[in-house]
């Protein structure tokens, strides 16, 4: 086994953190997560990670919810979720988009687009 070990090529490595946020030698298992989509259960440093922060009614209800509103001025709840996606669910439903080689290297996160509210 040693010889085989020694003789043979090292094979190439498409992400440098192999898909994982788990350092080589440290994590032994790592706690798995449910993924939003498809159910499957996904170590959670490999699953996308989503904060997803929305409203609890929608704007056309939202409007009529602050007429009809005793108090002024009050700001409806919001609801906060975390969610997880396994990697092919992600593709899938176009949370993360799939990117050429040298793209892969870019570790920056992409700009985020905010609404202007004039």
């Amino acid at each position: 086994r040693e010889r085989e070990r020694e003789g043979a090529a090292a094979m190439t490595k498409k992400r440098r953190n192999t898909g994982r946020n788990k350092p080589a030698k440290g994590r032994g298992h790592v706690r798995r997560v449910r993924c939003e989509t498809s159910g499957a259960l996904v170590p959670k440093d490999k699953a996308v990670k989503r904060y997803i922060v929305r409203n609890i009614v929608d704007a056309s209800a939202l409007r009529d919810l602050q007429e009809s509103s005793v108090i002024d001025g009050y700001a409806l709840p919001k609801l906060y979720r975390k969610v997880y996606y396994s990697i092919s669910a992600a593709i899938h439903s176009r949370v993360v988009r799939v990117r050429s080689r040298v793209a892969r290297r870019n570790r920056a996160p992409p700009p985020r687009f905010r609404p202007k509210s004039d």
